[in-house]
């Protein structure tokens, strides 16, 4: 059944926090990618550590159209699966104790002789003395020799391993290779698709968002770089990161087996409020409903992480899982959406403007606006952006006001769609784009006669940061 499309929803009823679903077998159909979107997803991601090209390029199909049934924008993630470590093939469970020593070896045959498989070539890039987690962490190690491309491991704790289980190496560094042959091709691959952002996992230095912007480049791709936080050296790079990139997910579980699992949540609200300095969208990923892939109602707690979440800021909440794979994808867009909604009306607080990274024009024409808006209570922002900036700016200050982003860009249209408080439109470089826009909207009754808005605009329509005047308007 057709549900009413977003661009006759009043404003009164847009939430800010945006949603991002990660299709998988559960909503690899039009119709479930349909009710993704139509209940509240603003963003699709393509996990590429899984499916077919072909089924990719299905996919994408789908959320086009079923993106414009509904008259929304909706951002598509190309999510790499970069240097993603696991154990190789083996019969049966190992049992280890704590105090063993074991061999790893790339591409090795336990049977034969008593070494651990795994899927890459690791003897190169790590050292004596740093840690290996087998198995999510279930298994800590510690590197005692690196010798013959053998890697020798005490453990220091009793447990199982299981083929193709994930490794993590917190210690070791990567030097530059985050960027696999797989990676590679896929972004061949997705250069032909309509992709908005590129999320690239293991990031551990700027030099790797650059080597990836780099490759866009090359491919003539105009998605935006999305860096998923999920190395220790990130962290330790966080605000060089920060900078370099367009936006960034913290991705919680690898992180976790990065740095202390006490420590995510803290860092988690370090990232979200560089990027709001920086004026960078900020995901939060990952288990935000996890008892939700098999349980028809979330846990307290995870509609405690949503709601605080929100209130620290995110410009957009994932769900991995449990719209991928779970029981009940639907239902948790559905829960997802009801606790923004709940959380923004009852319990927003105003963040106080991040410090200034930079003094550009851009960034404080764009505080000046949210402040007039403030101070005469406006019932919006309208706001006209070619490359999506100044819109990033002014969502950057976490105003309780709507944003509504008039451009003439496609690719903007669909990348603002996961940016915080923004319902974005496209449409033709006009010097009155946003007073148009803003008539239109009063004629589809989402803005409403007496309503006070405030609009943005430039003497140079059409043309990347020329935002100059700012104007207040009386509905009549």
């Amino acid at each position: 059944m057709l549900q009413k499309n977003s661009s006759t929803i009043p404003i009164s009823s847009y939430k800010r926090t945006k949603i991002i679903a990660t299709v998988g077998p559960s909503t690899s159909s039009y119709q479930a990618i349909y009710s993704l979107i139509a209940e509240g997803a603003n963003g699709i991601r393509l996990n590429f550590s899984h499916g077919t090209h072909e089924e990719r390029q299905q996919q994408v199909q789908w959320i086009r159209q079923a993106s414009k049934e509904l008259l929304k924008p909706v951002a598509i993630i190309q999510d790499l699966q970069g240097p993603k470590i696991r154990l190789g093939d083996f019969d049966g469970v190992i049992e280890v104790k704590a105090g063993q020593s074991l061999v790893l070896s790339h591409n090795a045959n336990f049977k034969l002789s008593g070494e651990v498989p795994i899927q890459f070539d690791l003897s190169k890039k790590v050292k004596r003395g740093e840690r290996i987690y087998i198995y999510d962490g279930k298994v800590r190690s510690t590197v005692t020799s690196v010798i013959d491309g053998k890697i020798h491991i005490r453990i220091e704790n009793d447990g199982l391993l299981i083929k193709r289980k994930g490794i993590n190496l917190p210690d070791t560094d990567f030097n530059g290779d985050v960027i696999t042959a797989k990676d590679r091709a896929d972004l061949v691959f997705g250069s032909t698709l309509d992709i908005d952002y590129v999320a690239q996992s293991f990031v551990q230095s700027a030099d790797d968002v650059r080597e990836l912007r780099k490759i866009l480049s090359n491919l003539n791709m105009k998605a935006k770089v999305m860096v998923k936080f999920e190395t220790k050296a990130a962290i330790d790079n966080m605000e060089e990161i920060v900078a370099e990139t367009d936006s960034l997910m913290v991705a919680r579980g690898d992180l976790a087996y990065e740095v202390l699992p006490e420590a995510v949540p803290t860092i988690q609200s370090q990232l979200i409020g560089l990027c709001r300095r920086y004026a960078k969208p900020v995901i939060v990923a990952t288990q935000m409903l996890f008892s939700m892939t098999t349980a028809a109602e979330p846990t307290r707690a995870e509609l405690s992480d949503i709601a605080n979440a929100v209130m620290a800021g995110a410009d957009c909440l994932m769900l991995s899982d449990e719209t991928a794979s779970g029981n009940y994808p639907i239902e948790a867009i559905k829960i997802m959406k009801r606790t923004i909604l709940y959380s923004e009306s009852h319990i927003y607080q105003r963040v106080e403007y991040p410090e200034y990274v930079n003094r550009t024009r851009q960034a404080i024409i764009s505080r000046s606006i949210v402040d007039l808006a403030e101070d005469i209570e406006a019932t919006a922002i309208v706001a006209e952006t070619k490359s999506g900036a100044t819109a990033q700016q002014l969502a950057s200050k976490r105003t309780r006001k709507p944003i509504i982003a008039v451009t003439s860009d496609e690719r903007t249209y669909q990348q603002l769609a996961i940016v915080y408080g923004i319902k974005s439109f496209v449409r033709p470089v006009d010097r009155f784009a946003a007073t148009k826009l803003t008539d239109w909207l009063l004629k589809q009754k989402i803005l409403a006669k007496g309503d006070v808005v405030v609009t943005a605009s430039g003497k140079y329509p059409g043309v990347v940061g020329t935002t100059d005047t700012i104007k207040v308007r009386l509905l009549e």
